[in-house]
């Protein structure tokens, strides 16, 4: 029982960085019906701001974490004005394609910059266990459910008592309408991607923590698992996201634990396809016919 209960923790910890990832891409898709497969580099560069505010500054944990989030959410915007805004009124398929060529370009700058080695994360947190019942809770565990927790409340709070979200809501509901009442949509999606790219880049904070290390690659993983759980939760839906990431997060950690860990990626990935196959609106979703 302690040994399940300890795969839960540590399936939580992974789950609470998938959710902050899949925050961004149900946000965006929510608002402009666009799956921004580039997010799970800006988690990634989101790390590597990181990792050099604290090995070449010498910040603290908490000064790079929000360094991380103020330049990814500006390189969420730069994207966004730069590669979609002018593909607002194509086809879907030309910004799939555009999303593809901007992951691609983030990954190989970095590879430019840093090199396609694995570099060590800086520990800036003494990684301290502590023991309740049998069950162990490492200080970064606690660091990680802590940040995600209250990154996560922030968000809600934006989305539902804020001027600006609720004209994100009214946006996703109907933009058209939006822009009839006076809301600048161009200034509304432009925010929903500031704040999606922010929780990507404390993602990548996070996870550098977490395991130590990072790589230009580091984002191509976890960008499409976070993706799986923003399926899975509803995409488009805020708290379905939150329930996908943590759902993910412990279906893979109890996959690797009791099962085989070479699979675990295949789990994940034919969850996907059970979940279009099943329920296609995920699990808060709901179906909602569409007019050809």
């Amino acid at each position: 029982m302690d040994t399940f209960i300890q795969q839960m923790i540590n399936g939580l910890s992974l789950g609470s960085i998938y959710a902050l990832i899949a925050l961004g891409y149900t946000m965006v898709y929510g608002i402009i019906k666009l799956i921004n497969f580039a997010h799970g580099d800006i988690y990634m560069v989101g790390a590597f701001v990181g990792y050099t505010m604290i090995n070449s500054f010498g910040m603290g944990f908490f000064p790079a974490l929000v360094t991380a989030m103020a330049l990814s959410a500006l390189l969420g915007v730069l994207i966004e004005r730069i590669a979609y805004k002018p593909l607002r009124n194509a086809t879907r398929i030309a910004v799939l394609i555009t999303a593809i060529g901007v992951s691609y370009l983030l990954q190989n700058g970095m590879l430019y910059f840093y090199g396609a080695g694995v570099r060590a994360f800086p520990q800036v947190l003494e990684n301290k266990l502590y023991s309740v019942g049998g069950i162990k809770v490492s200080q970064i565990q606690l660091m990680i459910f802590g940040t995600t927790f209250i990154l996560m409340i922030l968000l809600q709070f934006i989305v539902q008592k804020t001027k600006m979200g609720k004209a994100m809501r009214a946006v996703s509901t109907d933009a058209s309408a939006a822009q009839l009442m006076g809301i600048n949509v161009d200034n509304t999606i432009s925010f929903t991607f500031f704040l999606g790219s922010s929780l990507a880049g404390a993602a990548g904070v996070l996870v550098g923590l977490y395991y130590n290390t990072i790589d230009p690659m580091m984002g191509v993983a976890p960008g499409l698992k976070a993706f799986v759980a923003a399926v899975l939760g509803g995409i488009g839906i805020i708290p379905g996201a939150m329930i996908g990431g943590l759902t993910i997060g412990i279906i893979e950690t109890m996959v690797s634990a009791y099962g085989n860990s070479m699979i675990r990626d295949a789990v994940v990935y034919g969850i996907l396809i059970l979940i279009l196959i099943i329920r296609p609106a995920g699990i808060l979703g709901k179906h909602v016919k569409e007019k050809v």
